[in-house]
């Protein structure tokens, strides 16, 4: 939006013409969705508070974990406040891709809120049924998956690029709109599964995203895709405006998350952040890439489905508790000790994703 006014008044000084170049616009990206979340931030605990909207925790738990009962929750409507607002007001909005990312996340993030809405409503950790949750998922990640396939110029922006290999291509066709799709869904609720502890799931989210729109940059730049041998997605440097507010806003969200936590995210944030970063890696073309950087994501939903699947066919369970890190908790380990932990993971998986940028 902001990018209009900057534009028209470059007529009149040419200094205004710095705010063209996009990593100006990524920082300020940034800074305005963290203003806006330190500004926003405790009336909207204040408000939950208020309207006592808080945590139902799982009677069948971590004992530790029956302190934060009470404690707000759907504190992700900052993250996605800060993420729209940072987005709306520095990134180019004539961009398809940025209004598709951003459009994706607000759906997903819809859906969280009516999870996080019935459970607190009801006082039950339930919330909305599995199978309407998985249906509004796909139904959201399907149409963007069509629309991205639809618009497609190139070749590429619909091919599966395998990292660490330059040459390695695989044309996947109209298989594309179906492996997104999944992709997406996966990613949102990975993340999600993950975010149990305070700042578990908040400070991997950032560090991917921010690893992501370094990745969005090279590849929207033709010299520099060239030179690193990823794919040039025309449009797609864009992304970086995006991640930024994902960046500042999860920061700023971080700021009241830490633990003890003054606000949960819910699914309200888990959700749309998680749709956010899979529709991201989509539009790159770096899927490989993001499984890698959010390795504790995938790892976290893997623990789930080894559980269940080896407690519906053996009758015992793998780990003392899914996901895994109530498994670490169970173990003795304090929350910040596994908190850090998964960040430290989260770091070194994120710059071996980074390195499949120049090591090809």
């Amino acid at each position: 939006m902001l990018l209009y006014l900057t534009e028209y008044l470059a007529q009149f000084h040419s200094g205004f013409r710095v705010f063209n170049y996009l990593t100006l616009r990524a920082i300020l990206g940034i800074l305005t969705a963290l203003i806006i979340s330190f500004v926003v931030g405790p009336a909207l605990i204040r408000k939950l508070s208020m309207k006592q909207l808080g945590q139902v925790v799982r009677s069948d738990g971590p004992a530790t974990h029956l302190s934060k009962a009470g404690t707000p929750t759907m504190g992700g409507a900052l993250i996605l406040i800060g993420i729209a607002i940072g987005t709306l007001l520095w990134a180019d909005l004539s961009n398809a891709h940025v209004w598709l990312v951003l459009l994706v996340t607000m759906l997903f993030g819809a859906i969280g809120w009516v999870d996080d809405w019935r459970k607190i409503s009801r006082r039950n950790p339930k919330g909305l049924s599995a199978r309407a949750k998985l249906f509004w998922q796909m139904l959201i990640a399907l149409a963007a998956s069509i629309s991205l396939y639809a618009t497609a110029d190139l070749p590429i922006e619909t091919q599966f690029i395998v990292p660490f290999f330059k040459d390695v291509v695989i044309d996947l066709g109209w298989w594309f709109v179906p492996l997104s799709c999944l992709f997406i869904v996966g990613i949102s609720n990975a993340v999600n599964l993950t975010d149990g502890l305070d700042g578990l799931a908040i400070l991997p989210a950032v560090m991917v995203a921010g690893a992501l729109g370094i990745i969005a940059y090279a590849t929207g730049h033709a010299g520099f895709s060239t030179y690193l041998g990823i794919p040039y997605v025309p449009g797609s440097g864009e992304m970086v405006v995006f991640c930024g507010a994902i960046v500042g806003a999860g920061l700023g969200f971080l700021w009241f998350n830490t633990h003890p936590a003054q606000v949960f995210m819910g699914d309200i944030g888990a959700l749309a952040l998680g749709a956010a970063l899979g529709v991201l890696a989509v539009v790159v073309r770096q899927e490989i890439v993001l499984i890698i950087m959010g390795g504790v994501f995938i790892v976290e939903m893997l623990s789930v489905v080894i559980q269940v699947a080896s407690y519906k066919l053996t009758g015992k369970r793998v780990f003392r508790m899914a996901p895994l890190h109530h498994h670490f908790e169970l173990k003795g380990w304090p929350e910040p000790r596994v908190i850090v932990r998964f960040w430290i993971i989260t770091v070194i998986l994120v710059l071996i994703g980074l390195a499949s940028l120049k090591i090809r």
